[in-house]
């Protein structure tokens, strides 16, 4: 029987798992000076970055400030995120957008200078865009780069399993040094160490643990359960942040509308009545931010029984939707939607999440040689609910600060010690895949249905009852049967499901994207969830 790996480790000077806008980012400031793996779920380019529709928000407005979109992110934030976080961010991003103009990104411009449009919560115009696909064009140039670079290894079709840690070291130590990750090769079905001196984790969010997500399939929380097995506290993963305006089509799942079509005059109306319903919830009406929007079009939803809510920018000029919305035109087009003449069907969805593993400024997290950027970290950016377009520029900028520090710091990250290979001696091939099909679905319609919009006690604790019975069954079915792709997200997707479970039912308050029934008022004192392994 083979007994685990019998290939050599793969070697470099930093592991980057995850080659979206933050993986791709540090790997490319990295490589000038050391060498890089970067490893990727499936393809190099199937990670959330790809779907981004919007943009990237920038002070680059003339009489627009630094401080005015500070103030917005606090505000969008429900006062829970890290001023002088945002201000970093903040501060780094027209530089930030300058160096993606010289990567080819190619920005829409008017005149000479940068097209920019308005999303909820901004009170300016300054989200700098690539028509409706800002993310494909940014994810085609750091790929372009990082493939140019000798100093960069991309490898595709890796599905992580484990951090290495001291505790798989030859000599069994508990230090809590990460040393690299355990991954399993689609392609040969075997488990593979990769070790460096420092391991970054890019691994994107955890939206798949709900029925209903805009995020890709590999969005299961992966990284922040790796991080969380190894010793790193985690924090606020009670902020999910639900898109409001996902398509509602049965055939096409995960189409999200982006919110610059309410930026640019777009409105939500109840079908057939054709009332437009915001103005009579909120003075922002449809540029609300998006825990406001996504609530109100929840309880139009199940107030009236509806399966869905219009969309509508059919008043603007036919000319004006299909130049400033071609991707999504065209995709509705197909399927019989001409959002030029009629409104769109939408439904909110799960779309980002704002908690994740605790990091400081420069990226790292609670454990030596380990770092994290972009939709797995809470780094203090979001608080309680992302501002539009704040996600794309929070890669790039953290990409930069773990690439910077890693440098700064080099003479302290020793080389990887002899590694233990993954041993698979007491395990044998599954016959019952159905089971992991099965908890899937289960997992991911009880967070729906428990953990979602709107939340109470009642439903978190039912949910809780859930993950506790099945986190026996997967740990069992883990600890016998050889590890799947299906297998490995199956049990992060439970380790992210419990994790958001205790968030939600610790915060005694409703603050930004948790809305608890039981608990309605907020309480004068923000402060962040934090969970400690």
């Amino acid at each position: 029987m083979d007994r685990g790996i019998t290939d050599a480790p793969h070697s470099s000077d930093v592991l980057v798992i995850g080659s979206g806008a933050a993986g791709l980012t540090a790997a490319l400031n990295l490589a000038a000076r050391f060498k890089v793996t970067v490893i990727a779920k499936g393809a190099l380019n199937e990670g959330s970055t790809a779907w981004a529709q919007g943009g990237i928000a920038a002070v680059l407005e003339p009489g627009d400030t630094f401080e005015s979109h500070i103030e917005d992110t606090m505000i969008a934030g429900a006062g829970l995120n890290d001023r002088a976080t945002v201000e970093m961010v903040v501060e780094n991003a027209p530089v930030a957008i300058q160096r993606l103009t010289k990567l080819g990104v190619p920005f829409n411009t008017d005149g000479n200078a940068l097209h920019l449009t308005r999303e909820g919560g901004h009170s300016h115009r300054r989200i700098v865009h690539v028509d409706d696909a800002t993310g494909m064009a940014v994810q085609e140039a750091l790929l372009k780069a990082a493939r140019a670079n000798p100093n960069i290894t991309l490898v595709p079709d890796m599905v992580v399993i484990d951090l290495a840690t001291s505790r798989h070291e030859m000599r069994y130590s508990g230090a809590g040094h990460v040393w690299g990750v355990y991954a399993f090769n689609r392609a040969t079905n075997r488990v593979e160490l990769f070790t460096a001196n420092a391991t970054v984790l890019a691994t994107g969010g955890a939206g798949r643990t709900y029925l209903f997500s805009t995020a890709p399939k590999g969005a299961t929380g992966d990284g922040i359960a790796m991080a969380w097995r190894a010793g790193c506290r985690i924090s606020n993963m009670e902020m999910m942040q639900f898109h409001p305006t996902c398509l509602y089509n049965l055939e096409v799942k995960n189409f999200l509308i982006t919110e610059a079509v309410r930026g640019e005059g777009g409105h939500l109306k109840i079908p057939r009545a054709g009332h437009r319903f915001m103005p009579d919830v909120d003075p922002r009406a449809e540029l609300a931010p998006r825990d406001v929007v996504a609530r109100a079009i929840d309880h139009e939803i199940k107030r009236l029984g509806l399966d869905y809510v219009h969309l509508d920018i059919s008043h603007m000029p036919p000319e004006f939707v299909r130049e400033h919305f071609p991707t999504i035109h065209a995709r509705l087009l197909d399927l019989d939607i001409d959002m030029t003449r009629e409104p769109i069907p939408v439904v909110p969805a799960q779309h980002y999440t704002c908690g994740g593993i605790v990091i400081d400024r420069d990226g790292r997290t609670d454990l030596p040689a380990l770092y994290a950027a972009g939709e797995c970290t809470q780094s203090g950016l979001h608080g309680a609910n992302r501002l539009a377009s704040n996600s794309l520029l929070e890669c790039f900028v953290f990409g930069e600060a773990v690439a910077d520090h890693i440098a700064a710091h080099w003479d302290t990250l020793p080389p990887p010690p002899p590694i233990r290979a993954w041993d698979e001696s007491r395990v044998t091939d599954s016959d019952e895949e159905v089971v992991i099909k099965q908890n899937w679905t289960e997992i991911r319609r009880f967070m729906w249905n428990y953990v979602g919009i709107v939340r109470s006690t009642k439903r978190l604790e039912r949910a809780a009852h859930r993950i506790a019975m099945l986190r026996d069954e997967v740990n069992d079915y883990y600890g016998h049967f050889r590890v799947t792709p299906d297998l490995i997200e199956l049990r992060n997707l439970l380790e992210s499901a419990d994790l958001i479970v205790r968030s939600a039912l610790h915060r005694k308050e409703s603050r930004g994207l948790h809305y608890t029934l039981d608990y309605p008022e907020t309480l004068a004192e923000p402060v962040d969830t934090i969970l400690v392994p």
